[in-house]
């Protein structure tokens, strides 16, 4: 009798907590975005318009989930100087992105809706606020991935940190444009 061994491929333990990670804030955000939808069919809710400058913060994260993913592929083929350049502009852009945000909140502040003004404001801060310090959770880690690429001595060519990186830079992107989506039509 002969037994054939079946091999799992399984997933790398810093995979699988980024995955669980994600899946938190993504429950985080449907809890905001839910409370969002409540608090609206309220008398006092005021609708505004949201800053035009998150539109182009969108294409900033765009571009940057593109080079992400172009500097993951030059990783993968040992193209080590290309990688450099594509992961320092994925993080510059990640940083520009999150000055974007904060140029929002100040035009929002300057049109006479700040933090503490109407319910309906209070939520974009929060919830862009919220998003944007996971977005600068994802340029800290785009830091260290560029301090990496640098070392004069490079200990191991393993792609998953890079994988970890490009996936949670993916997962923000998208869950940014979810965001603007579900601002834009549910003010």
């Amino acid at each position: 009798m002969h037994t054939m061994s079946i091999q799992r491929k399984k997933i790398h333990p810093h995979k699988y907590s980024l995955w669980i990670a994600m899946g938190s804030i993504t429950m985080m955000f449907i809890g905001f975005t839910s409370a969002y939808v409540v608090k609206r069919s309220q008398a006092n809710w005021l609708a505004f318009e949201l800053p035009h400058i998150f539109w182009l913060s969108t294409a900033v994260i765009l571009l940057s989930s593109l080079t992400i993913h172009l500097a993951l592929k030059q990783f993968r083929e040992r193209n080590m100087q290309r990688y450099k350049q594509l992961i320092t502009l994925t993080a510059v852009l990640g940083v520009i992105f999150a000055a974007c945000q904060w140029i929002g909140f100040s035009q929002l502040k300057n049109s006479g809706l700040p933090l503490n003004g109407p319910v309906s404001a209070s939520f974009i801060y929060v919830i862009v606020g919220v998003h944007m310090l996971h977005v600068l959770g994802g340029v800290v880690a785009l830091l260290i991935m560029f301090a990496r690429a640098y070392r004069t001595r490079i200990r191991t060519y393993s792609s998953v940190p890079i994988e970890v990186a490009a996936t949670y830079w993916h997962f923000v992107d998208v869950l940014w444009i979810y965001l603007l989506i579900f601002l834009s039509i549910a003010r």
